[in-house]
């Protein structure tokens, strides 16, 4: 209860520093995949290009709110340690029920390989991430052999994943708020099994980091376990980061931390830290 009331109060700090302690620098292009308004994706490229490795990530937001461009600071913060990084947009809950977020998600990765591609840049070392909501879309699209088959999705040019607060495995133990979230993402009688990571992970080589704290506030750090330990029964690598930060609750640790510097955030610095080592 304490985290859930401090994860609440979270929400003017971050706002305050979004509007007052954040510069745009970056322009970032806009490329649409789609006919719905939330089906984009912006592009950011770097001032100095740092690494060959491109950064995809797909926005949280308990999947019925947030978009590219509300996120545009994670943008700016990655273009400015030299990695180029598409945000990703998808069609929002309850209006459109899953199976739409993961459709849009597959459609937009392969749109956004072919705008890469068709810029001349390398898209052999691709790392996939999301915080939240978009840590479930992610991880799906990262780990699910019958996602891939049936969207046609290819992710051998994967070379990492980091999946920041997600929902993995839907536990009988979860928030009443996290209930409502997923009321409101799925129909009614759909089978949740069937958007759930830890039911859907199959084995490839894509090795994952997961970031998560137990003092979330929303979601359980189980979460993760329950990934990491599936992760391990089928074959992949994983590791679990817990969150040291004092700013550690949910909304601090999956999207604030890009509004510091890495000396300031040690999410952010493992966050980069991990990139690198790939």
């Amino acid at each position: 209860m304490i985290d859930y009331i401090r994860e609440n109060l979270s929400y003017y700090p971050i706002y305050f520093r979004l509007l007052f302690k954040t510069k745009k620098v970056f322009t970032p292009e806009r490329v649409d995949f789609g006919t719905d308004k939330e089906q984009y994706f912006l592009y950011y490229e770097p001032a100095e290009i740092k690494s060959g490795k491109v950064v995809i990530w797909i926005h949280g937001g308990g999947w019925n709110a947030g978009n590219p461009k509300f996120f545009d600071y994670v943008g700016q913060c990655m273009a400015g340690y030299g990695y180029r990084f598409i945000s990703m947009g998808y069609r929002l809950s309850p209006k459109n029920k899953y199976p739409a977020q993961i459709e849009d998600v597959c459609r937009g990765y392969k749109a956004a390989l072919r705008y890469l591609e068709g810029k001349g840049i390398d898209t052999s070392k691709i790392i996939l991430s999301g915080p939240s909501a978009g840590a479930h879309l992610s991880s799906i699209l990262c780990y699910s052999k019958a996602v891939q088959d049936e969207y046609k999705v290819d992710i051998s040019n994967v070379i990492g994943y980091i999946g920041v607060g997600g929902p993995y495995s839907f536990r009988k133990s979860q928030s009443m708020t996290l209930k409502m979230l997923l009321g409101m993402l799925f129909a009614k009688g759909f089978d949740r099994t069937k958007a759930e990571p830890w039911s859907l992970m199959t084995r490839n080589h894509v090795p994952m980091l997961l970031i998560q704290s137990r003092h979330d506030g929303l979601l359980e750090f189980e979460c993760a376990e329950d990934f990491a330990d599936k992760a391990e029964t089928v074959g992949n690598t994983c590791e679990i980061y817990e969150v040291e930060d004092k700013r550690n609750t949910h909304s601090w640790y999956t999207a604030g931390y890009f509004l510091f510097s890495r000396e300031e955030s040690k999410t952010l610095d493992k966050y980069i830290s991990w990139i690198e080592g790939l």
